[in-house]
């Protein structure tokens, strides 16, 4: 339930570079906005010790295009996380519209690396408590 955790949000105007010879924009932008917003609401709600410590990397996206995006829309991407197992935490984000309707969605895997060691470390209540609490989109 989303009600109970902190939503980040971005916005994004696609950029030329961004459309794909179908006229829209292409598929490993959103990917690539996926990332942005995540390391964005991380370095964002994260206590910065655990931002300075510790490295997140993605073992699994799952997306879903429903519609296309064009140049000279501005998108809003939405973020939250799920709860964490382990090391891993998943993280959902939602592309939309000017007209409110979801282009994409996204479910992607997380996992929690020590920088040294490239080791996986499990997730702590206190890394999770930021994102768990409620806020306005």
């Amino acid at each position: 339930m989303i009600e109970d955790r902190h939503i980040f949000a971005l916005e994004r105007a696609p950029e030329a570079s961004d459309i794909d010879e179908l006229g829209h924009v292409n598929n490993a932008v959103y990917v690539r906005w996926i990332q942005d917003i995540a390391v964005a609401h991380w370095r964002a709600v994260a206590p910065k010790p655990f931002v300075d410590a510790v490295v997140w990397v993605v073992t699994r996206h799952e997306i879903d295009y429903r519609r296309p995006s064009l140049l000279g829309e501005t998108l809003r991407l939405r973020t939250w996380v799920g709860t964490p197992k382990g090391a891993r935490f998943d993280r959902f984000v939602e592309i939309s519209g000017d007209d409110q309707k979801v282009r994409v969605a996204a479910t992607t895997t997380w996992a929690l690396v020590d920088p040294a060691s490239r080791r996986p470390l499990r997730i702590t209540d206190a890394m999770v408590a930021p994102f768990m609490q409620a806020a306005s989109a």
